[in-house]
């Protein structure tokens, strides 16, 4: 861009100068914006090419073409920022959230109204709001619960049993039943320690979905220009979308944390060390089992102390020492006894 501040560097240190710049007519500026017409005018003048032309058309010229490069970098520039808002506004929400989240010592408010929300919505999945009895799914809702939460809630004997219930009624109940089993997990271990849980459960949730939220900005930006071949104004139906986006990923954030909340399973100290213990015990009667390397004929020689041997025996575990020595009797090349269709060299074989 030629203009006064490129034109001042020759005198930027105070010293008097001048300065000379060269344009050719066939410049994308000069060709875009104003070259058919000056190169008319030279043609016409019958100007000898490489002759510099100082002509005070041609400068006026170039101050025109720039005028229209600046006013429509401005334009996108302008449009862009319009874009970026878009995300901006989302952005501070997200990042209040999880202000709020970080600063809160308690966070039995903000979890229950996600998890009053999460089974609300999926209750009227199959109870809708202002319905009769004839259209509920009291047998499907009975086995979401069942499947997805682990809750059993005999609705249906309830309903049947009552002489009159209302579709709020039945909502209330399933949220009711959640809260129950939540609060018995939460009384398990304490409220102070289920409190860290909730955090990080929150916030990862929030930052996963909140990364998910920004592609899915970024793919729909690319292609909503193409609104305008539909009459559509394209800036109105990115922030329209947007938001629709963003309220999926609230959505999205609630389901998520809920049922990662609800259905974790709380164990106590005893039982921790009783799976622990199994898993020692198990790996114990098949240790000390060694692979030695394929002799010349292709043979491995596998060896087995005698300690283990006993706890092979004990545990049940003959196949593993009937299959440890069909693993001796194996060459390099041959089928791996396993079954697995591989050679042994590139199956069984890799453990020695």
């Amino acid at each position: 861009r030629i203009d006064n501040q490129l034109r001042g560097r020759s005198g930027r240190q105070g010293d008097p100068g001048s300065s000379r710049f060269y344009l050719s007519l066939d410049d994308p500026l000069m060709r875009i914006f104003a070259g058919d017409r000056v190169k008319s005018i030279m043609d016409r003048l019958k100007m000898p090419d490489g002759e510099a032309i100082e002509a005070g058309i041609v400068t006026r010229s170039i101050e025109s073409a720039q005028r229209k490069v600046e006013a429509r970098n401005f334009d996108v520039r302008k449009q862009l920022l319009e874009y970026d808002d878009v995300s901006n506004d989302q952005r501070k929400v997200i990042y209040q959230q999880r202000n709020d989240i970080l600063d809160a010592a308690d966070l039995t408010a903000q979890i229950e109204a996600l998890r009053e929300g999460c089974f609300t919505d999926l209750a009227r999945q199959y109870v809708p709001a202002e319905s009769v009895e004839e259209q509920w799914d009291l047998k499907g809702l009975e086995a979401a619960l069942a499947a997805n939460w682990g809750l059993e809630i005999p609705l249906v004997q309830e309903v049947e049993a009552a002489t009159a219930i209302s579709d709020d009624e039945i909502v209330d109940k399933v949220v009711e039943a959640a809260n129950s089993a939540f609060n018995a997990k939460v009384e398990q271990i304490g409220q102070e320690n289920f409190t860290q849980f909730e955090r990080m459960v929150l916030l990862q949730s929030i930052d996963s979905q909140w990364r998910e939220h920004l592609a899915s900005l970024d793919y729909l930006r690319q292609g909503i220009h193409l609104r305008g071949y539909a009459q559509k104004q394209p800036k109105q139906e990115y922030k329209r979308e947007a938001f629709e986006l963003f309220g999926q990923l609230l959505d999205s954030v609630k389901n998520e944390v809920t049922r990662q909340l609800m259905t974790v399973r709380v164990q106590s100290s005893e039982q921790l060390e009783e799976a622990a213990d199994a898993l020692e015990s198990r790996g114990e009667n098949v240790s000390n089992i060694t692979y030695t390397a394929p002799t010349e004929t292709g043979e491995v020689e596998v060896r087995v102390d005698e300690e283990s041997q006993r706890r092979i025996a004990a545990a049940g575990l003959g196949a593993l020492g009937a299959e440890a020595a069909a693993f001796a009797r194996v060459g390099r090349n041959d089928p791996c006894p396993c079954g697995s269709g591989k050679k042994f060299k590139q199956c069984h074989g890799k453990l020695s």
